[in-house]
């Protein structure tokens, strides 16, 4: 089973999905529509090793009116990231124990 946090409003993670989508099974979870369980936000993150203060988009406008020069614990990113989807890098895509940042999209097919 492949996992995709995926936003279908993005060119990357369009690209990512086209590049998993003959893989196997794929369940897209569209988090900017969706409601994000902060728990299983919280692993896929940790199966990519980076940190969620990596996965921050910074060009964001809620990011600059309402995070730029907060410090903010990494616990505390992915509650916003859960509060504010479009602060996530995207996208996400999981498959098994292991997981990557599909930036750029053909990041994804180390997956295989």
């Amino acid at each position: 089973m492949i996992k995709i946090y995926h936003n279908p409003r993005c060119s990357k993670s369009r690209e990512a999905l086209k590049l998993i989508q003959d893989k196997g099974h794929v369940e897209i979870i569209e988090y900017m529509s969706q409601n994000i369980d902060l728990t299983a936000l919280r692993s896929a993150i940790a199966l990519t090793g980076l940190k969620p203060s990596q996965l921050v988009r910074k060009n964001e406008s809620i990011f600059k009116e309402s995070y730029k020069g907060k410090s903010l614990t990494e616990d505390e990113w992915v509650e916003a990231f859960v509060k504010e989807p479009k602060l996530l890098e995207r996208p996400i895509v999981i498959k098994g124990n292991k997981g990557v940042l599909g930036r750029p999209p053909e990041n994804v097919l180390s997956l295989f």
